[in-house]
């Protein structure tokens, strides 16, 4: 054989190698085809309105829209005026919010983000055939970020749950949703993470995706191959405002869980402990003897909480719970979290350099009376990172005040934390305006700005004192 014919020959057989093995990897990538055929009559768009006053100011950069709910577990509830924008005429006004959600029942059942229909004064399920149907508001839990709705409809198309227990990194998922109104966007990539716990969400073992996720679509469905739902798309992390390749699901067996009780109960019950918690430095480890930072460290009690009771003391640090690590102090809000009130939870504890093991009956979240239907106060208590308790007449004369509400609670990774709020105190006032009851300390916290710090004043053990609050805007 010539020369020539050789190199032909072998270009030849290399082309058609290449050939064979790109077909081979087509073969290997995943097809979403019949995924979506089946599960897109499944997803719904939400739309909910709401009144807002006039002298709040608008959003215009999405159509004079408010600013789109995927944005405020990161900027709060308002963003900066735009160049020329005005402020409202001081008349109330009213504010549109787009998402999604899906069907979990042929009788209407509806679940979606509590974000997405926060405030709502009128909530409208756009379905796969084009109908709009009014829905009702069954519950709303803001520390998973799960509503349940109930639209007047018998046979909807459903979607399969999944086992979000079982999910494992590198797994291909797709998403389903209403990015800027787009429905039934398609978008598709693989966990990246599982168990994420985000400052603000201490009670979510969240899933991370590289899943285009964008406003619009929270809410919505995420799938695993089988064309499962397995996770509900809830939020991203964004230093630009658009999708950065970080979104963050809620696990479909939480939010199953949490639309379970929302439809039996109205209400989310939660375990609670009645600690303040803080990390355990590399320091802090060394002086308490540990060979390695872990663990959440009890920093003050309620005294009159769980873990008070049960004969846990500030300076102990909680290692386990029912045999499972603490591996840092913000697992231990989840862990306890998803113990039934009521049962008896195994604390592993370090105390003095020695490990103990003490038996916890876990109380009821303080918070859990605001997490259903209208009774649902939003997320302002949530932005703050407490749970207050109101204070009666005898109580107020006792403590020699006129006003002010009992913090139960206090998230770790919370503005209300970053301030030195502690479980006990009573909040007095908030920017010099006397606080009366809980829901007016959400309207206070609801109108705070986010670009500077407001006086808020305390009353902790027989003492009044001032600390500075400032809510975080990303």
């Amino acid at each position: 054989m010539k020369p020539m014919m050789r190199h032909v020959s072998l270009w030849a057989f290399l082309l058609a190698l290449f050939v064979s093995s790109q077909a081979a990897l087509a073969r290997e990538l995943p097809d979403f085809t019949g995924l979506v055929k089946e599960a897109a009559p499944g997803v719904v768009n939400i739309s909910s309105t709401r009144v807002v006053p006039g002298r709040d100011q608008a959003f215009h950069g999405f159509g004079g829209q408010e600013i789109p709910e995927i944005f405020r577990h990161f900027f709060g509830d308002r963003l900066p005026m735009p160049p020329g924008g005005e402020p409202g005429p001081g008349r109330d006004q009213e504010r549109q919010s787009l998402g999604s959600g899906f069907v979990i029942s042929e009788d209407g059942y509806v679940l979606t983000n509590a974000h997405v229909v926060e405030g709502a004064d009128e909530i409208l399920v756009r379905l796969n055939d084009r109908r709009e149907l009014a829905a009702e508001l069954v519950g709303a839990d803001t520390q998973t970020d799960v509503a349940l709705l109930k639209v007047e409809a018998e046979g909807l198309p459903t979607l399969r749950m999944g086992d979000s227990d079982t999910l494992q990194v590198g797994e291909w998922v797709a998403a389903i949703g209403s990015p800027f109104g787009f429905e039934h966007s398609v978008t598709a990539g693989i966990i990246s993470a599982i168990n994420r716990t985000l400052p603000r969400d201490a009670y979510v073992p969240f899933i991370q995706t590289d899943v285009a996720i964008n406003p619009g679509n929270s809410g919505g469905p995420l799938f695993n191959l089988d064309g499962e739902v397995v996770g509900i798309n809830s939020q991203i992390f964004t230093r630009s405002g658009g999708f950065m390749g970080l979104s963050f699901a809620i696990p479909i067996n939480v939010a199953m869980d949490v639309a379970n009780q929302l439809r039996e109960d109205g209400r989310v019950h939660r375990g609670w402990l009645g600690v303040m918690i803080q990390p355990v430095s590399r320091d802090l480890a060394e002086s308490f003897g540990m060979d390695s930072p872990s663990g959440a460290l009890i920093a003050d009690l309620d005294p009159e909480g769980p873990a008070a009771r049960a004969g846990l003391q500030a300076g102990d640090i909680v290692l386990e719970v029912d045999g499972e690590e603490v591996e840092r102090s913000r697992n231990l809000p989840r862990l306890i979290g998803r113990v039934t009130p009521g049962e008896e939870a195994e604390l592993t504890i370090l105390r003095d350099g020695e490990r103990q093991s003490l038996e916890v009956t876990i109380g009821d979240w303080p918070d859990s009376e605001t997490g259903g239907g209208e009774k649902n106060g939003g997320n302002s208590q949530a932005r703050l990172g407490i749970a207050v308790a109101e204070l009666g007449k005898e109580e107020l004369s006792r403590l020699g005040l006129d006003s002010g509400v009992m913090v139960r609670e206090v998230d770790p990774g919370g503005a209300a934390a970053e301030a030195g709020i502690r479980p006990g105190d009573v909040i007095v006032s908030v920017d010099h305006r006397a606080v009366e009851s809980g829901a007016q300390l959400r309207e206070l916290i609801e109108s705070m700005p986010t670009d500077r710090a407001v006086p808020v004043r305390l009353y902790r053990e027989g003492r009044s004192l001032f600390v500075a609050l400032r809510l975080a805007r990303g």
